[in-house]
Formats: C-alpha cells, structure tokens, sequence
C-alpha cells in the first residue's frame, strides 16, 4: 500500500533534486547494467521500427473519447500485441448510457517482486467527423491524432514488456496493463468509470503512468512525482431587488456585488504555492441561468434594477487532500459573510483527486533515474507538480506509490498539429524495461 504522508511540495523537490544531482555527478560506469539489462535494452532497440508501424497504425484509427467504435478498434490492435508477449486481456465495456467504449484490460499474473501496474489510454480529443491526416514523418518527427498523447506512451509500454518477456524476465512476475477508454473526457458517474483503473491498484504495488514525456524549466528530463486535484467550486448569489437609487440602503447590494465581493476575497485571502481557483464565468441580473451541460449561461436585466441572481463557476486546483480541505473551508467562510440584502451559498466538486508528492513516489522518481543514468540516458528530474494538468494516474496515487511522465516526448497535443520525436519511443522504452525489471526481482 501507498506510503500515506506527504511532503510538501517545496521540501520534497528539494530532496528530488538532491538525489538528481547526485546521479548527475556520479561518474559513468561500463557496468551499470547487469547482462540480462543489456539483452533488454539491444531487445528494445531491435524492435523499435516494429513499435513505430504500430504507432502509425494506432494513428490512423480517429479514437476521439465519443467514438466508441474507433476507440475499440484502437482497443483491439493493442490486444493483439499484448497477447504475443504473454498477457491476457479482456474488454470492460461501460453501460450504454455513459456513451463511452470502455478500457482494455491485460495482466500477466506472478508471486516473485513488485506487482507492477502501467497505465495508459486508448482515446484522443479530437471529434469522430475530425479528418485523419496521414502519417507525416520527416525521420525525427511525426505528426498524427493523438501520437504523442499518448498513443506514443501506449506503443513505449507494449515495446518494454516485449524486450522483458523475450528475456524470460516476465516469468513468475506480476504485471497489469490498464488502458482507458476515456481519459480525455471521462464518463459518468466516475466511479464507474474508473473501477477498472482502481480494482487493478489494489491488487498492484506500484504504478508508472506513460503520459508524455515533459522537461523541467532547466530544459532537464523530467517525470511526475505529484499532479494537483482537478474539480471545481459553484457560487450562487441571491438578493433584494428594487430600483438602483435604493441600492447601498435598504434593499442592500445586489447580488453582483456580493458576487464580486466573493471572489476577490479568495483572490486576496488563498493564493498560496500549489493552489489555484480560477473563476471562469459570472452570469447576473435581475434573473440569471446556468446550463453546465452546455457551458453557456443567460442574464435579463436593467441598469436601473438591482440585480436579484448571480452565478459564478470556477475551477479549483490543489496538491494535497488536507490543502484541498482548508481551501474549501477558507472559501465556505469568505461566502458566509454575505452583504446586506444578499445570500451566497458555494458547492464543490473533485473530479481528479490529488496526487501529493510522498516518500514513495519520490523513491520511484529515483529508482527510474537510476535505472535512466544507467543506460547512458542521463538521470531524471522531478517535474513542478504544480505545472501539470489532471490525468488517470490520480486515481490510483492514493492507494499505491505512482510515477508518471514515462511516455514520449513531443508537442502540440489538443491540436491538429500535434507531434512526437521519434527518438523518444526507444528513449522511454528503454528506461521502462530496466525500470520494470528492477522492480520484479
């Protein structure tokens, strides 16, 4: 189970890079991979040109999240490959009314070392009608639907545990794959949609999360130790309405000014390292509606009417579940104390939970950047978690120690220009397998 404590963020990056900078200036060693590390990582680089027309075939399958279809088609081609190196895998289909395809399951169970848990997904952000541009490849770069997020982590996964079960360094090992369907836009309710991602958690002990590859503000590898808790607050305000001359008396503030009140109390009262709680959008009038299935909102009103409705929606990000509490809190009493003539009330919601930064995971940062230095690949940093978004990942960080950012490097990701340095899918093969190999004996 998850080492439960966490660190804070500021002490915590301090010692990862402690231990980064000491990998850094240790000097190479010609036997810092055992034999059978060698025999994995020439494996690896074998069938790295397989891996790619993998890749490219995963690519031109358009698995947006609301394409059920091409997400299973995707789902199907993977199977394949996990089969022909050992695992069995099976389908969790979601219930129709999610409207979403479903994850893929594989696992190679053991009894010897670390139960070992990868993580990736299947579905992309781009629409079902989205054209699917061909595989545009220069020999360093290819641009495609979804190739570096995170198809290209997907194909790093499959390349690792072929180099590992070529090897024989499967047998007797626990080893489960979780491939989400819906990472990119997740169904509900979540709990539903994440069981299969949970359930395979509980039975692990330890996961590595293949989201792309990132580099810290120093331009070094980096990988994910901790990622803040994706949710959200909602402000409804109600007031006395009346004339405006009346406003500041006895029919009080109105509910825009108790709204405006509201959030630039949080702006001044909770900013704070690693918190953020953006207000998105405000609607008020003497009437005002909200409609969060379309993210759109309407408002009637006069200059010289009080405003009687505001509603206000905002996201709310924080590292560490006790400093998700204590902002809720500080929020709940800043709402509490309402202008005259107004009522506010707030409600939350957690979408992502945390995943703080822990001993544990910071032991997994240190273990791949061993196993990185290694293969002369250089050692690996701890990225801010503050500069990184939500991911499937956060789901499990609180039942085991996880590590994330294992997959490949590129850009453009959520836009038709989207990319990957095809360098980066031996890069992180490489570290994967040996990174995998050490944890299972």
């Amino acid at each position: 189970m998850k080492t439960p404590p966490a660190l804070s963020s500021p002490a915590l990056l301090l010692s990862a890079f402690a231990a980064w900078a000491a990998l850094a200036a240790a000097p190479a060693r010609a036997d810092a991979l055992d034999a059978q590390e060698q025999r994995i990582v020439a494996n690896v680089r074998r069938h790295t040109p397989e891996a790619l027309q993998l890749l490219e075939r995963s690519v031109l399958v358009n698995s947006g999240t609301l394409n059920p279809a091409g997400v299973r088609e995707v789902g199907a081609l993977y199977a394949q490959a996990f089969e022909a190196v050992g695992l069995r895998t099976r389908w969790v289909d979601m219930p129709a009314e999610m409207k979403r395809a479903g994850h893929l399951v594989a696992e190679r169970i053991g009894t010897q070392g670390k139960r070992v848990l990868l993580i990736g997904h299947l579905d992309t952000v781009f629409e079902k009608d989205s054209p699917v541009p061909p595989w545009q490849s220069d020999g360093h770069k290819v641009r495609g639907q979804g190739v570096s997020d995170m198809k290209g982590g997907d194909v790093i996964i499959l390349l690792a545990l072929r180099a590992l079960n070529d090897a024989g360094a499967l047998e007797g090992r626990t080893v489960r794959v979780v491939f989400t369907g819906d990472e990119e836009r997740v169904g509900s309710p979540i709990e539903v949609a994440r069981a299969a991602l949970v359930d395979a958690a509980r039975q692990s002990d330890v996961a590595l999360a293949f989201e792309g590859a990132t580099k810290d503000e120093q331009g070094r590898d980096a990988a994910t130790i901790g990622r803040r808790a994706s949710g959200g607050w909602q402000l409804t305000v109600t007031a006395r309405t009346g004339h405006s001359a009346g406003v500041f008396g006895r029919d009080g503030f109105g509910a825009v000014y108790e709204a405006a009140r509201v959030v630039n109390a949080f702006r001044e009262q909770l900013i704070e390292p690693d918190l953020t709680f953006n207000a998105a959008t405000i609607v008020g009038g003497t009437s005002a509606q909200w409609n969060d299935a379309e993210s759109q909102g309407q408002a009637f009103g006069k200059s010289n009417v009080i405003p009687r409705d505001t509603q206000v929606r905002g996201d709310l990000r924080y590292l560490t579940a006790e400093q998700g509490a204590k902002a809720r809190e500080r929020m709940q009493a800043i709402v509490e104390q309402s202008l005259p003539g107004t009522r506010s009330r707030i409600s939350f919601n957690e979408n992502y939970p945390p995943m703080a930064p822990t001993p544990g995971n910071l032991k997994l940062l240190e273990a791949y950047s061993r196993a990185s230095a290694d293969a002369g690949l250089g050692p690996i940093a701890p990225f801010p978690p503050g500069q990184r978004g939500a991911g499937d990942v956060q789901f499990v960080a609180p039942i085991v120690d996880s590590l994330d950012g294992l997959g490949a490097a590129g850009g453009g990701a959520h836009t038709p220009d989207e990319w990957l340095d095809i360098a980066s899918i031996e890069r992180g093969a490489v570290r994967a397998a040996v990174l995998i190999y050490r944890l299972t004996r």
